[in-house]
């Protein structure tokens, strides 16, 4: 199981003089601040639109600058108490990259969002669907964020908000993204199988086909767009940085789900059936100097997959 990386030396805490000074602190005593909880503000959903385009992308995704807004409690007091279904990209994407800051910080996650759980679904269906966005709406610094908050999920199926929503990714029913003739080969080899496929397709109410069977591909879908991305890095050329590192995370994301049983039982036969092993270790980017961890990850993800 892959685990954030732990504080870099490299990256220096804010001063306590530098967090009462900023911008967001002064954002944060209007609009958030627990002591400020009789006379703040009302909720402005451009405040959120503000603090990502400037703080957040703005800032290229700055460490100082998000611990700045973990310090000031910004997603437990005002981006998940504020969040309704149909909340902006910036509202999502800001969620996403707090919770992200708090795994790598090592700090209590799932607690603010037990509040306000009945928008947790809502919310995830609108990463899944980020995740598969092009890359000219969603650039691929923030789908490789999506990506590492996709793989906190799955490493946080004890958490039932979590467990709930991803299960049903991972499930038996996934595999209606196999080739009929590889489907047919597993379920001779497990007949009990067909019975449980058979049984799936009965309980499908035909109003929610469409829906569910989006989520049973999501995860064939987005293998085959990091094939996408993988196959746009040649031996030689331009190497883009963020390429690289969508496709790191993607490959710790896929040794997650292999290694934890839940995930692994019926994920294992739509990986092999989309040819990644294969096709990392054929990649350009496994030949090129840029490409030595993605190497080293994919050298782990095939010793995982035997």
């Amino acid at each position: 199981m892959t685990t954030s990386p732990p504080l870099q030396s490299s990256i220096s805490t804010p001063t306590v003089q530098q967090i009462q000074t900023d911008r967001v602190t002064q954002l944060a005593e209007k609009y958030w601040a627990p002591h400020t909880a009789e006379h703040r503000f009302e909720f402005e959903p451009n405040v959120v639109e503000d603090i990502y385009m400037q703080d957040i992308r703005g800032s290229n995704f700055s460490i100082r600058r998000i611990m700045v807004l973990e310090f000031s409690q910004y997603l437990e007091n005002f981006l998940w108490p504020n969040y309704k279904p149909g909340a902006s990209l910036a509202h999502i994407l800001s969620i996403v990259i707090m919770v992200n800051e708090k795994f790598r910080e090592r700090v209590q996650v799932w607690q603010a969002f037990r509040k306000q759980s009945e928008h947790f679904g809502d919310f995830f269906q609108r990463v899944l669907h980020a995740c598969l966005e092009d890359e000219l709406l969603i650039n691929l610094r923030e789908q490789t964020a999506l990506l590492v908050f996709l793989n906190h999920c799955f490493n946080s199926m004890e958490e039932v908000l979590c467990r709930d929503q991803v299960k049903r990714l991972v499930s038996l029913s996934m595999w209606v993204s196999l080739q009929s003739n590889r489907r047919e080969y597993e379920f001779k080899k497990n007949p009990k199988w067909k019975k449980y496929w058979r049984a799936i397709q009965r309980k499908d109410k035909p109003d929610q086909i469409e829906k569910l069977t989006w989520e049973r591909t999501f995860l064939h879908k987005l293998m085959l767009k990091f094939l996408s991305v993988l196959n746009t890095i040649g031996e030689e050329g331009i190497c883009p940085t963020d390429k690289v590192h969508y496709c790191e995370r993607f490959l710790e994301l896929l040794i997650d789900l292999e290694a934890l049983l839940p995930t692994r039982r019926f994920f294992n036969t739509v990986l092999d059936d989309c040819h990644v092993v294969v096709q990392c270790s054929l990649s350009g980017l496994v030949r090129r100097p840029e490409g030595h961890l993605f190497s080293q990850v994919s050298l782990i993800f095939n010793i995982n997959c035997i």
